[in-house]
């Protein structure tokens, strides 16, 4: 049996089962598809607190092991790496049958974690002047400018005088000074990021709302941290504000297909109909939302 967590995966394993047991309709640990490899090359998986370590498919894999009141062995794999709670009773040798059962479902989650980390690590933003944001699918570079300050706003947008010759880029001034926290110039690009993003979610609703034929009551900025958008029957429209980290055709793609569900609540050969009636390159904007890397804003 299996169980999603947060940001982990994991698995309850029964103990010495006589045959392997097929999962139940919908379990995680039982993809229609085939698994993903798992890593070629010998590589070492090591927890933070591991006091075991075991040999898993040419792999090191150094795991924290937790004694407790239960009846089967769980095995979680986080960020940290892989977690193993065991009943108290269980022998060494039992844990490390039960792992090397589960050998590739453990490698594969081990990977997928430490590229989601590597990931992270990648978007992770130096805020200070010069740093670089992406804005509509290009890169914006933030100035540090206290005359900036004559905007409403307090902050300017407009061309970069820094960009190497013959390349065109724009620059955010922000009205603050050389010596400003980080914090502060993170909360000003945020703060202006979510204006822009309003206005343009405003506009390009206002255009594929006539399109479709559809009504919106309501357009709400989410902060959600794994969907892009949502949509209510009554008409309401959730969209995330970091869509603005891409250009305008991914925007256009989230934007049509919430709007889309205000005349069909589910994902069916109707309300995909009319969302490519309005965004035709569907397949490749959903690639570009799953493989673009957006900042990390903390």
């Amino acid at each position: 049996m299996t169980r999603q967590a947060r940001g982990s995966d994991a698995l309850q394993l029964p103990l010495f089962d006589l045959a392997p047991q097929s999962a139940a309709p919908g379990e995680a640990f039982a993809p229609a598809a085939p698994m993903p490899a798992v890593p070629v090359a010998p590589g070492i998986f090591r927890h933070p607190r591991a006091r075991r370590e075991v040999q898993l498919g040419g792999h090191l894999v150094a795991y924290e092991l937790r004694r407790a009141r239960r009846r089967s062995i769980g095995f979680v794999v986080g960020a940290e790496g892989l977690s193993v709670a065991a009943p108290r009773w269980v022998v060494q040798s039992d844990i490390e049958a039960a792992l090397r059962e589960k050998t590739a479902w453990i490698l594969r989650k081990l990977a997928e974690q430490r590229e989601r980390g590597e990931r992270l690590q990648a978007a992770r933003v130096a805020w200070r002047n010069g740093a670089e944001i992406p804005f509509l699918g290009e890169t914006v570079v933030v100035v540090l400018d206290p005359h900036a300050g004559c905007a409403p706003s307090g902050a300017l947008f407009k061309p970069d005088a820094g960009a190497p010759t013959g390349e065109t880029r724009h620059a955010l001034h922000l009205a603050l000074p050389q010596h400003a926290a980080a914090e502060q110039i993170r909360d000003a690009v945020q703060s202006w990021l979510q204006r822009q993003a309003r206005r343009i979610f405003d506009e390009r609703c206002a255009h594929f709302a006539e399109r479709l034929g559809v009504r919106l009551r309501r357009l709400s900025l989410s902060s959600a941290q794994t969907r892009w958008g949502s949509a209510s029957a009554d008409g309401s429209v959730r969209l995330n504000w970091r869509l603005v980290h891409f250009g305008m055709s991914t925007i256009d793609y989230v934007v049509a297909h919430e709007l889309a569900h205000l005349r069909h609540m589910d994902h069916g050969p109707k309300f995909w109909g009319a969302v490519r009636s309005v965004v035709p390159d569907v397949e490749r904007a959903r690639g570009t939302l799953k493989r673009e890397l957006v900042p990390v804003f903390e």
